[in-house]
């Protein structure tokens, strides 16, 4: 099996799943058609199946119509009943080539996100917009406490997990992280890698947890220092307990400049 993405609009990727066997594909939030089906008819390809993190139109706007070319499944949150052929909860599995996903809840960005988790070999996750490379999705829909969990149920998963997420953001969610923690050494190394990646034009994806557990503020609004750091650019008194201490690293993101 072999990933590949396929830039979209001005920073999305639809994330292409390749079967080394056969010429069949998967993809992962396709926002564009015409990405999806240039890409088939320039490599021999054949759509067989798409899966959607969530409802945004950069993530969807695609599936109705390869969905009418192709008679592909498609995998998605239950309330998108004009789009997916097979409704998906927690703990719900997809068999993917050789793979096997499992179905992960992460409501935050918006209330009906998921992510697709698969531990075999090397594990990878499709996080979509709710871990990114440095960052996280905005809270749209749901609640800090509901994005707080998001992270810890990611968090929890193996350190070696690839993480695969749909937006070149990790240049502005470095900025961010770096104001923060301007002296993790971690943080550092990786935002000088990223920052070579994109001006060769190329993506700094995909990411894995390891490294997010080491530079990325969202999964480490528990350090003191970073912490005390969102707080004073919010000028705010520090937090004392866990969501409202993931709240202010969050606004603290959604205000930086």
């Amino acid at each position: 099996m072999n990933l590949l993405p396929l830039p979209a609009f001005q920073d999305n990727y639809i994330w292409i799943i390749e079967d080394k066997d056969s010429s069949d594909i998967w993809a992962v939030d396709p926002g564009s058609a015409k990405v999806v089906i240039e890409y088939c008819a320039q490599h021999e390809k054949n759509l067989v199946g798409i899966l959607i993190t969530h409802h945004h139109n950069d993530h969807t706007g695609g599936v109705a119509k390869l969905k009418e070319q192709t008679n592909c499944l498609v995998y998605g949150p239950k309330h998108l009943k004009h789009l997916v052929t097979h409704p998906i909860k927690e703990g719900d599995e997809i068999a993917v080539f050789t793979r096997v996903f499992s179905v992960l809840e992460t409501p935050g960005h918006t209330l009906d996100h998921l992510c697709y988790f698969s531990d075999q070999a090397t594990p990878i996750l499709f996080s979509g917009d709710t871990l990114f490379k440095g960052g996280c999705g905005r809270i749209m829909e749901g609640t800090p406490k509901q994005m707080l969990a998001a992270m810890e149920k990611l968090s929890a998963l193996p350190d070696n997990t690839l993480v695969y997420c749909t937006h070149e953001y990790t240049l502005a969610n470095y900025r961010f992280a770096l104001s923060l923690e301007p002296d993790n050494t971690d943080l550092i190394e990786s935002h000088l890698a990223s920052t070579l990646l994109r001006e060769q034009n190329k993506p700094t994806l995909p990411s894995n947890l390891d490294l997010e557990k080491k530079t990325n503020p969202f999964l480490r609004s528990h350090n003191p220092s970073l912490k005390t750091q969102a707080a004073q650019q919010l000028k705010e008194e520090v937090a004392t307990n866990s969501v409202e201490s993931f709240s202010q690293v969050r606004r603290a993101k959604d205000t930086f400049s």
